[in-house]
């Protein structure tokens, strides 16, 4: 492994030392600057001759390649073109992507990286990140040894059962880990040299990638069972062992690893879930914002879910907790929500529930009060009759799922109706934000998972906020790892998921976005994080206590800014070695 060293002038200017010269550093995405390099830099850095004349700036160098990307009309080959430009040269990559957050975002992640995932072994061009098989049993450590830089602060690990709403994508998986934290990178400023995408490549029991040719992975069924956990177990160890200060995010394991790796590692390990807890804080700054919008206090909402998998019952964990903030107890609590899966109303006496849906589940007896009798319960329309929800979610990874019968009943007892359709990726919504307004004569507050374009009803602009994880787990990244927490609470996420409700504007609001602009992700990850900061000290879990003044320079300064700096040889270039050397300054 190397250190990315980074010194810093008593001027407080920082310069890098580089361990490479000549055609080596050129090709190093780390260290290379391509054009960018100054007279001076190319001739005490070995690389005279190997550029063309002219010195440009990391400005003109942005712009020539959004020019090329521009170019290119289908997103998946927007896609492997900003994947190239990150292989060849990462601070341009990240200059470039934060430029143009708004509009490569939805290419670096959802939904383009779900057609990435499904093609991986088709597009793949050069390898990122770390791949674990069970192969490496006994020896995970050294694999883990293999990682391009020692300071590892931030890794995503991903399973890849259940990518997006896509399912088993194989090795196609390491899609996700790699685009999560190049959003880190761009959002909260963890440096790309601080963070680790890793796939724990346990085979695939989808049957299209094992009978491909070209199809990557370990190829075998997937490991299920005890070998599995032991398997993950061994990771977990040498994860604290090889990186003892990182911070590991869980990523698109399917529904039932997903919360027992969560519970199982959350207090040995610093570690959380995006798909549970992130998705979860999304889900409860929009209820938030959208009781602000109605005027309607959160404890008065009636709230239906429809999907109960991780993200469902993620969500549903931290609105009850919220719920009970905010007043609610027992039957109150229980009858403000209700969660309906594919096989309809979670109920008491199902004995086929998981025990996560279980604490969910209505008794009988309220079902019926409501009218909902056997029949009716698996039925969205009747439950919306009966059930009269004023807040709509949809985390069900089924595309047309919210019928115009079911969301104009839900209209007829609702004024300003809040429904959310935040399946990834667009395919797999629950309905299209057009439908969603005409059906409700365009009194519905609508969010959507992936981007979504503005709607006009008659003459009105409708602004759609996306639900993207973005807003939550950078920040909470960036303030677990300043506040050297040792447990990544719920209760942090809570903090995070108020702040991101303040951080919708008035403006964003009466324009119908319950969420702030994208290009807002650096200020509003900035605040989220001072949140996360502040609760994880108020919750003990702190090693790093900062006062509340010192906590937004300190956040500043912790933020990478992809700009280059000047570059100095390192002993081991200049000496001609090989491999390069640790640098201690």
């Amino acid at each position: 492994m190397e250190r990315y060293d980074l010194r810093t002038e008593p001027s407080g200017r920082k310069r890098l030392a580089v361990p490479y010269r000549g055609a080596r550093l050129l090709r190093h995405p780390m260290y290379t600057k391509g054009t960018a390099f100054t007279q001076e830099e190319r001739i005490s850095l070995g690389l005279e001759g190997l550029l063309p004349h002219s010195v440009t700036t990391m400005d003109q160098q942005s712009r020539r390649v959004y020019a090329s990307i521009q170019r290119k009309t289908d997103p998946l080959e927007k896609y492997i073109g900003l994947a190239a430009l990150q292989d060849r040269n990462e601070y341009l990559f990240y200059r470039v992507l934060l430029d143009h957050i708004q509009e490569f975002l939805p290419i670096v992640y959802t939904p383009t990286v779900g057609r990435a995932c499904q093609d991986f072994s088709h597009i793949f061009r050069r390898a990122r990140g770390l791949w674990i098989t069970p192969e490496h049993r006994g020896q995970i450590a050294d694999v883990l040894k293999n990682a391009p830089f020692e300071d590892i602060r931030l890794i995503v690990v991903t399973d890849n059962e259940r990518i997006l709403g896509l399912g088993d994508q194989g090795a196609g998986g390491m899609g996700i880990p790699i685009g999560k934290l190049a959003l880190y990178t761009a959002a909260a400023g963890i440096p790309p040299w601080q963070t680790l995408p890793i796939s724990l490549d346990v085979g695939t029991d989808n049957l299209d990638l094992l009978d491909d040719e070209y199809y990557l992975g370990w190829r075998a069924p997937r490991l299920r069972g005890p070998e599995y956990d032991s398997l993950v177990e061994e990771f977990v160890q040498a994860v604290k062992r090889c990186f003892p200060g990182a911070l590991l995010q869980w990523e698109d394991f399917k529904k039932l690893n997903a919360f027992r790796l969560l519970d199982r590692y959350r207090k040995t390990l610093t570690s959380f879930n995006d798909d549970i807890q992130g998705t979860a804080a999304v889900g409860v700054a929009a209820l938030l914002a959208g009781s602000r919008a109605t005027g309607i206090p959160l404890r008065q909402q009636r709230i239906l879910f429809f999907g109960a998998g991780a993200a469902g019952i993620g969500i549903g964990r931290l609105v009850r907790e919220t719920l009970r903030e905010e007043g609610l107890d027992g039957e109150a609590l229980t009858a403000a929500t209700a969660h309906l899966d594919l096989q309809g109303l979670l109920m008491e006496d199902d004995p086929g529930l998981d025990p996560v849906q279980r604490a969910f589940a209505w008794p009988p007896e309220l079902a019926d009060r409501m009218g909902l009798g056997t029949e009716r319960r698996g039925d969205l329309t009747a439950v919306i009759r009966a059930f009269q929800p004023t807040m709509l979610l949809g985390v069900s990874a089924t595309p047309g799922a919210f019928t115009e019968a079911a969301i104009r009943e839900m209209a007829r007892h609702t004024v300003r109706p809040l429904i959310l359709a935040l399946s990834n990726p667009t395919s797999k919504a629950e309905a299209r934000p057009g439908d969603l307004i005409a059906w409700t004569e365009g009194r519905a507050l609508v969010a959507t998972g992936s981007p979504s374009d503005a709607v006009t009803y008659e003459g009105r602009e409708h602004r759609i906020g996306q639900g993207n994880n973005v807003f939550i787990f950078p920040g909470v990244g960036l303030g677990a790892l300043v506040s050297e927490a040792r447990e990544v609470t719920d209760g942090m996420f809570a903090a995070a998921a108020r702040q991101l409700a303040r951080e919708v504007l008035d403006e964003d609001l009466a324009a119908g976005s319950l969420f702030p602009s994208t290009a807002r992700i650096r200020e509003v990850t900035a605040h989220v994080a001072e949140a996360v900061v502040r609760e994880a000290r108020e919750s003990g879990v702190a090693n790093r206590r900062l006062e509340d003044g010192l906590i937004p320079g300190i956040l500043a300064e912790a933020m990478w800014n992809p700009a280059y700096l000047p570059a100095d040889p390192a002993a081991a270039a200049t000496a001609g070695a090989d491999r390069p050397m640790p640098i201690f300054v």
